[in-house]
């Protein structure tokens, strides 16, 4: 009879045996792999004193890992990009206490793909439904599961769970040859605003460096991580990681990053971040920041810099992260995305379901009003909306 554990660490649950679920998952991403999550705890970015409290939860037939899965005791709703604060508020309104919360997610990282890693369907579903009782266990108001693969949703909804739609915006190739002919593909006034705008960077003086994987140094992590932060004081908040996470990523997964870095005059003034996952030929755009403002710099460092790179070493993927209608006249297409979630508290779920149902229908119209404003020529479009 298969045994679960909880653990308040990953390092408490193998790496190999971790990475090996992993890998065959339907939707590995680098997010997931073992050195990640050990990161972000060891680093003091994703733990109980910030707010996020591991539960790693693991599914084991004796010595052999059959199932597992990130999951954290939250006492907050920041870092996740599925956004449920008015949930929270109308606990609190009618005097209940909806933190603690059971949340099964990549901290910090809004990225499609698989989080209930397992052997087999049936290990997965076992594993949903043990999600369950954790979250009764752990006095917990409910269980969410973001950005999970189809296998995890349709586990967890057999589970009792709740499925909620989202979108995103994600580039896809189609066999261009370089960045020149992207923009080819592009409708016309969308292709002369992306020249427009690497114009003016280009009139300021600015030009790039792009280094991938061990070629990215101490000191230009020292500058990003400079930039990250800068980003954050701009929007008056905290960052979320440590400088001590990227040094981690340097040196347990460094063939998993991309950085480019902005100069003007032989200075450094900005820097982009991007994840790879080399075997699956995708990229994910992640973090930025600037030390001094040229206009339009963004849309180069984190869109047209880290796209005209995957077309140039055959990517197939580029993710640009949550949100932003905006990265749809850069070339990135609405992309559906899912999370799955469950309320102890009966009529607050029979009222989170009445709204989701609404939700999910306002965002299938809302996709569909999208591709028709697709950024492509007619004949690329409906290409680019199916991919």
């Amino acid at each position: 009879m298969p045994t679960l554990r909880v653990a308040d660490s990953p390092a408490a649950l193998p790496r190999d045996a971790w990475n090996r679920l992993l890998a065959a998952s339907p939707r590995p991403t680098p997010f997931m792999r073992h050195e990640y999550l050990q990161a972000l705890h060891d680093s003091g970015s994703a733990t109980a004193e910030t707010g996020w409290q591991p539960m790693f939860l693991s599914l084991w037939d004796e010595d052999r890992l059959l199932a597992a899965c990130p999951a954290y005791l939250k006492g907050h709703s920041y870092g996740e990009y599925v956004f449920d604060w008015a949930w929270a508020d109308a606990y609190r309104r009618h005097g209940l206490a909806y933190y603690p919360k059971l949340l099964v997610a990549v901290p910090f990282t809004p990225v499609p793909g698989s989080r209930l890693l397992a052997v087999d369907d049936a290990a997965r579903a076992l594993l949903a439904q043990a999600l369950r009782a954790l979250a009764k266990d752990s006095s917990a108001s409910s269980l969410h599961v973001l950005f999970g693969d189809a296998q995890d949703q349709a586990a967890l909804a057999q589970a009792g769970c709740m499925a909620r739609h989202g979108v995103q915006f994600h580039w896809t190739a189609d066999g261009d040859a370089d960045f020149p002919a992207f923009l080819a593909r592009l409708q016309r006034d969308k292709r002369k605003k992306i020249q427009q705008e690497q114009r003016r960077v280009r009139e300021a003086g600015v030009q790039f460096e792009a280094r991938e994987g061990a070629a990215i140094t101490t000191d230009d992590w020292d500058f990003f991580h400079r930039c990250y932060q800068q980003t954050y004081r701009e929007h008056h908040s905290t960052p979320y990681l440590s400088r001590d996470f990227f040094a981690r990523m340097a040196a347990d997964m460094p063939e998993h990053w991309a950085m480019f870095t902005a100069l003007q005059g032989g200075e450094r003034i900005a820097a982009s971040l991007i994840a790879l996952d080399p075997a699956r030929r995708a990229a994910f755009g992640r973090y930025w920041g600037a030390v001094e403002h040229i206009p339009n710099l963004h849309f180069d460092a984190c869109y047209y810099q880290p796209l005209a790179w995957c077309i140039e070493h055959g990517y197939q993927r580029f993710e640009g992260g949550a949100q932003g209608e905006h990265k749809m006249a850069r070339g990135l297409m609405p992309t559906p995305t899912a999370s799955s979630h469950w309320l102890a508290h009966p009529a607050f779920a029979e009222a989170v379901n009445e709204f989701l149902a609404r939700e999910g229908d306002a965002m299938a119209g809302y996709l569909g009003e999208l591709n028709e404003h697709a950024p492509y020529k007619a004949k690329d479009a409906a290409s680019a909306a199916s991919s």
